[in-house]
């Protein structure tokens, strides 16, 4: 008999079904840009421009322009947050975790196989000789980043007296807690001139949902009461960078140098040395997808007494620690950045923290350089990194394969 009973098999909703399929594909564009998108920030806002806006169209020019404009302005790696945020747009926060995971697997991977292989070379009584020529090279590397900064920034009088004094200040203090009290200055010293800044009419009254605010926040103390209590060294890692990835206005250009001021300067830690941190920093160049990721190399060597289980552990505490305040805080102000950006004072803070971020490059790439000082063949070496680097269009990767080299065959 033929049974004409309604079916009682759930099927799920046609238009459901497009929308999983444009995540999955959303995800795969995510994932070829991680194998593939080199250069940094500036780099990667090209590749969005291309495969986002114009070959997939998941958001207009407009859109990411602005989104781009507001993850400047945000801590944390940029263009990361550009991502995230384009991923949150489209479907909300499952998706756009799912984005970062992507984005930042197939870097971190590669930086920590590199801290790896580094600390087995040293284990083996094995010289690090041939990476003489790419150390030399990153100080290039720094400056060039330091210089092209500086011209965008240092466009008046008042900026140039705000970068001036955080360099001095970061070359007399080295200590990880002194560049969040200087940016906060250089913040609060341009605020109070908002008066200068045009007026724009509030259109819409300032809702702001607090939930992820509250979620940075929390993880930020809880990390920092935990570690002091434990002295744990992963957690006492993952507080390390998660504060890092909290305060680090201007991307990975200023989140190195003062890396290298509290991982290898500062007496208390001094996890590197200053001839691994250079290199690592050099091998990063190479490497597609975020700069941030390069915490994972310092991560991976900081836990080298652990054994490989620890340097694992090592590498997903810095890597965890880096990325996720920015996307916390990317998902709390996205809500109410149309709203915030009609304030003045807070349009007039960024004039600030952007100048002293750049001193805070200076007062670490100096430290840097020192011990180039006395050596002709390391300053040619720098010299002409940035001569490169300013007059031509080679990219970084090939730069540092030279430079590899050359290391081995002299």
């Amino acid at each position: 008999m033929l049974d004409i009973r309604p079916s009682l098999k759930l099927t799920t909703p046609p238009h459901e079904k497009v929308r999983r399929i444009r995540y999955f594909i959303f995800l795969k564009d995510v994932f070829i840009l991680a194998i593939t998108a080199m250069g940094g920030p500036q780099a990667h806002l090209a590749l969005y421009l291309e495969v986002l806006v114009k070959k997939r169209a998941y958001v207009t020019e407009e859109e990411l322009m602005e989104l781009t404009a507001l993850c400047s302005i945000l801590p944390g790696p940029s263009s990361t947050q550009t991502l995230t945020a384009i991923a949150f747009k489209i479907g909300g926060p499952n998706l756009a975790y799912l984005t970062l995971f992507v984005w930042i697997t197939p870097a971190v991977a590669i930086m920590t196989a590199a801290a790896l292989s580094i600390n087995y070379l040293q284990a083996h009584q094995i010289s690090l000789d041939f990476t003489h020529f790419i150390q030399p090279m990153a100080v290039g590397f720094m400056i060039y980043a330091g210089f092209q900064i500086g011209r965008k920034v240092f466009t008046n009088a008042m900026r140039v007296g705000i970068g001036s004094v955080a360099a001095i200040l970061g070359l007399i203090f080295q200590s990880p807690y002194i560049p969040p009290i200087v940016l906060l200055i250089g913040g609060i010293t341009t605020a109070v001139q908002f008066n200068k800044l045009e007026r724009q009419e509030h259109k819409d009254p300032l809702q702001i949902q607090w939930s992820n605010f509250l979620l940075w926040l929390g993880i930020l103390v809880v990390a920092a009461i935990i570690g002091g209590i434990t002295r744990w060294l992963p957690i006492r890692l993952f507080e390390n960078f998660y504060r890092n990835g909290s305060l680090i206005f201007g991307g990975g250009q200023v989140l190195i140098p003062l890396m290298f001021t509290e991982f290898v300067l500062f007496k208390k830690k001094q996890y590197l040395t200053q001839e691994e941190f250079l290199s690592g920093y050099a091998i990063a160049q190479t490497v597609p997808g975020p700069v941030f990721a390069f915490t994972a190399f310092i991560g991976t060597l900081a836990m080298r007494d652990y054994g490989i289980p620890g340097q694992l552990i090592g590498s997903m505490a810095a890597t965890a620690g880096i990325f996720l305040p920015g996307t916390f805080l990317i998902f709390f102000v996205y809500r109410f950045w149309n709203q915030l950006k009609q304030y003045r004072v807070v349009r007039a803070s960024l004039e600030g923290i952007n100048a002293a971020s750049t001193g805070l490059i200076v007062s670490a790439v100096i430290p840097m350089f020192e011990p180039s000082a006395g050596n002709i063949l390391d300053i040619s070496v720098i010299a002409i990194t940035f001569l490169l680097l300013t007059f031509t269009k080679i990219p970084h990767p090939i730069i540092v394969v030279v430079g590899l080299l050359l290391g081995f065959i002299l």
